[in-house]
Order: C-alpha cells, then structure tokens, then sequence
C-alpha cells in the first residue's frame, strides 16, 4: 500500500495541497517571505500524532463499552535550535471527561493506540522521544 500528496506553489512561499479531497494552504510568515494563508508544515507533524492515536483510543473504548463524554488529544514537540529545525521529542496528553471512568481501560486503550496500532507515533518512535500521559476530569 502507498499514499502520496503533492504539493503545489501558489505564489511567494505559498503552496497548496490536497488530503482526501481536503484542500489546504499551506505557507510561512511574512518576515520569511510568506502571508500567512495557511499553518506551517511541522505543525501537521503534532496534528498526525494526536489524530492518529485520537482515532485509536475512542475506537478500542468503543469496543470495550466505556463511554466517555468528552475527550481531548494535546501533543506538543520540542524542535531542536539549529537547521534542519526538527522534532527531538513530543509528548501527548490523553484528555478524557466523563463519569466512572475505569483508569484501567483507559490506559488499556492507550497502549494499545501507542504500541500496536497508531502508525504515525511506530514511525517517529524511530525519529524522537515519545512520552504520554493521562488526565481524567470527572463529571
């Protein structure tokens, strides 16, 4: 199997792109030459990692029967200062709300998305440090 975007200038640092019929713009700052019309690319980086194990998590606690009412992935990256500025280290946030929460499956869920079956973070797992952790917020 094989996936694949392209990704197309615009003008000045602009560039667009499309991800399952979604369009996006893509571009930088206006001190870097850009306008602004659209997110910086390492930041969909941080966007792949949550959605992905996101996905997982409230699929596995689907099947496992816990209801959840609210839930919330936050991941944040540390870049490194010199060029090629890229990620060294990211951490999630597994964010969850609602009323007996059992912590067990939740962190079932978890380490079942992080280990076995979220694809981005097996990718940069490879790249960076990865750490996670769980808030539970009671209704």
């Amino acid at each position: 199997m094989k996936e694949s975007v392209s990704v197309s200038w615009l003008d000045k640092m602009a560039f667009e792109t499309e991800i399952n019929g979604h369009k996006i713009i893509i571009d930088a700052v206006s001190e870097v030459g850009g306008e602004d019309r659209g997110p910086r690319p390492k930041p969909f980086m941080l966007v792949s990692l949550g959605g992905c194990t996101a996905m997982d998590v409230i699929s596995i606690l689907a099947k496992m029967r816990v209801i959840v009412d609210d839930f919330k992935v936050h991941v944040s990256g540390d870049l490194t200062e010199e060029h090629p500025k890229h990620f060294y280290k990211m951490h999630v946030v597994y964010e969850f709300t609602g009323k007996n929460l059992p912590m067990d499956k939740l962190e079932k869920a978890v380490s079942l998305s992080e280990e076995r079956y979220c694809g981005v973070s097996a990718t940069y797992r490879k790249a960076m440090e990865l750490t996670s952790e769980i808030k539970v917020n009671k209704l």
